[in-house]
């Protein structure tokens, strides 16, 4: 049973009233006794008359996507126990041989075996008798069928709230999951005791909201009579439900990223914001885990199969893990070279097979391609045209617009150990490599290699911004938080955190590039029918020289001239593996967007389009599609050395510095 909208006001009030009055009789009682001279009770008359007041934890409230579909939500489940007879006269022996025969028929009932010690059935006897002593938890159907068909006066099923979470592994590593607070206490009772476990947030946002999601506990009463005997079980005070986190998720964004993830059969990670207003549509991480295996605790067995699993299923790659960007970070190059006016949409750069920097040579991955603008640079993704843009503009406003749109540092969404990222400073380079940022490492940043790091959800704000014409929305995870009758408790606006002035031809010109990547370039595996997609790609080495792996990147925002979608996906290949984003991520962005985008219909009022022709501008007639290749100069690799190295001739980083699309 789900538990959806729980209206206990009505039941609140009334068990408050009934406490009252049975505090007031009681009270009159009392007096009355004092007024009329009886015999007064003794201690050994007394002395097993108590009164328990212990707790019910209160059930969580809902995780929700956007439309209110639960991601997170709480159920009701069975646990078995024996409860012994009161007064509690039984010796150990006694104890022990009531308790086996309620265990032997337990045994019976479902079918297996419960290993439990005469030490710890004495021991419970002893501290807590009055309470149950339980011997299975979180039963299935089909079990509580077979048991209740065969309860005695020592055996009965207990209501517990646990949590639960219907979509599996859906959304998992954003939703988090819960645990057991602590076990039990097996000493003497206590009032204010729990009668069942508690659960608290362990990751995600159970972990960050946990406080919401909590509620207030309930009161239930347990009175013995003098004769120590059982008189009254009752609800004092009923549990109230803790309040609903509503997610800026939509779940059919979330299952097309998740399904296309899945049909790439590789790790990766994909988040799809809406570049108008900051929200996060869909973000997800493969391979992922099912939480609902921490329920009610999870086995030693399967954690420990989790936890040393190397595709490291638990570990949140979306914002927790951050790569070396590749050609993906040509955008932003592109960007800073516009702004700077240094560049505009028509001046010519050569494309040669390589440069010579210094004594160090950088190759392209594709030959000389000859003369051209910015937008075909960005189509065919030409390594040695960004070389020299970016040494022609410096290192300073690459790294401006870089921070500027959010680029190594965090997001600021509210989930734990979000990963910051990196763009290279002189103050990180001398504080790393003992030295200011020298020519060869501008022209390794204006391909995005070298020190860079992005996290997937920094790189589709990113792309965000520039879709929204260079309004920063603050990225955002969740919308609000509601009471269990739809009170706002608390909200989370779209807020505006810069407008940063780019250009109206600043835009209209990477616009043109961007689409062409996805028409004509490096990224048609991307191409959406009807619908123009601006996009990059991008291919990186990362990790240490030993386990060295390639990341696969597609990034961009679609439709180009109305955007609703921004987007950023990451492949991870194997050790010696190679991949590429033209290759690998762009055809996972390409079934997202054409799910997403199947019923799309541009809005009619006729609008002047930035990127029209892009599809043929500036690509001759003849070319063919660009490819994406290891991306090494001709006759070996681009690697840095004397100015690019450390003084004691390690490498500059565990990155490659390997020039890829």
């Amino acid at each position: 049973m789900l538990i959806g909208r729980l209206h206990v006001r009505s039941k609140l009030h009334f068990a408050a009233f009934a406490f009252a009055l049975a505090a007031a009789h009681a009270f009159a009682e009392t007096r009355l006794t004092d007024l009329v001279e009886v015999p007064r009770p003794t201690w050994e008359t007394q002395k097993q008359a108590r009164i328990y007041l212990l707790t019910i934890p209160a059930p969580r409230g809902q995780i929700t996507d956007r439309h209110g579909a639960p991601l997170a939500q709480t159920r009701i489940s069975y646990s078995l126990g024996l409860k012994f007879p009161t007064p509690l006269e039984f010796t150990d022996g006694q104890a022990i041989t009531f308790a086996r025969s309620q265990i032997l028929t337990a045994e019976k009932l479902l079918g297996r075996k419960f290993d439990i010690t005469d030490e710890a059935i004495v021991q419970h006897y002893k501290a807590r008798g009055i309470l149950p002593f339980f011997l299975a938890e979180d039963l299935a159907q089909e079990q509580i069928a077979a048991v209740s068909r065969g309860l005695g006066t020592g055996l009965f099923l207990q209501q517990r709230y646990e949590r639960h979470y219907p979509l599996n592994s859906m959304a998992s590593h954003m939703v988090g999951y819960v645990g057991r607070q602590a076990p039990l206490s097996v000493k003497p009772i206590e009032n204010r005791d729990l009668i069942f476990p508690d659960t608290e947030g362990r990751e995600g946002l159970e972990k960050v909201f946990d406080n919401e999601l909590r509620g207030t506990s309930g009161v239930f009463n347990i009175t013995l009579n003098a004769e120590g005997r059982r008189t009254q079980e009752k609800t004092i005070t009923a549990p109230i439900p803790g309040y609903n986190v509503v997610t800026t998720l939509d779940l059919k964004v979330q299952k097309a990223c998740e399904d296309a993830l899945a049909s790439c059969g590789r790790r990766g990670a994909i988040v799809v914001i809406d570049p108008n207003s900051g929200e996060i549509l869909g973000m997800a991480s493969r391979p992922a885990f099912d939480p609902n295996v921490f329920i009610p605790i999870i086995r030693p067995d399967i954690f420990d199969k989790l936890n040393n699993d190397p595709s490291a299923p638990l570990y949140p790659r979306a914002f927790r893990s951050a790569y070396p960007p590749g050609s993906t970070f040509k955008t932003f190059v592109g960007l800073a070279a516009l702004q700077t006016g240094e560049i505009n949409g028509e001046t010519k750069i050569s494309c040669p097979a390589g440069i010579q920097i210094g004594n160090h040579y950088f190759g392209n991955h594709s030959g000389n391609m000859g003369s051209m603008a910015l937008a075909r640079a960005l189509a065919v993704s030409c390594n040695t045209w960004f070389y020299q843009v970016g040494l022609k503009i410096g290192s300073q406003p690459i790294i401006e617009w870089a921070n500027a749109l959010g680029l190594g540092r965090r997001t600021g969404i509210p989930l734990a150990s979000e990963a910051s990222g990196n763009i290279p400073t002189d103050a990180y380079m001398l504080k790393v490599h003992n030295r200011k940022i020298l020519r060869g490492d501008v022209a390794n940043m204006s391909i995005g290699q070298g020190d860079i790091t992005i996290t997937p959800l920094q790189m589709a704000q990113a792309m965000g911004v520039i879709a929204a014409g260079g309004k920063f929305h603050q990225t955002r995870l969740v919308r609000q938080v509601q009471s269990i009758d739809n009170r706002v408790v608390a909200a989370y606006p779209d807020r505006l955190r810069a407008e940063l002035g780019i250009e109206e031809q600043t835009l209209t010109d990477l616009k043109k590039g961007l689409v062409m990547v996805t028409t004509g370039g490096t990224g048609t595996r991307a191409a959406v029918k009807g619908i123009k997609v601006a996009g990059k790609t991008g291919t990186a080495q990362w990790g240490p020289e030993r386990k060295r792996r390639n990341a696969a990147w597609f990034t961009g925002f679609a439709p180009s001239e109305n955007p609703l979608y921004a987007f950023a996906c990451v492949v991870e290949g194997n050790v010696g593996e190679s991949l590429a984003g033209g290759q690998n991520a762009a055809p996972v962005v390409g079934e997202v967007l054409r799910d997403l985008l199947k019923d799309y219909k541009p809005p009619s009022e006729k609008k002047e389009d930035p990127v029209k022709d892009a599809e043929t501008s500036d690509v001759p007639a003849d070319a063919k599609p660009a490819t994406e290749g290891e991306n090494n100069p001709p006759g070996g690799s681009s690697e840095l050395t004397e100015d690019l190295m450390n003084p004691d001739g390690g490498p500059l980083t565990e990155e490659s510095a390997t020039a890829e699309q």
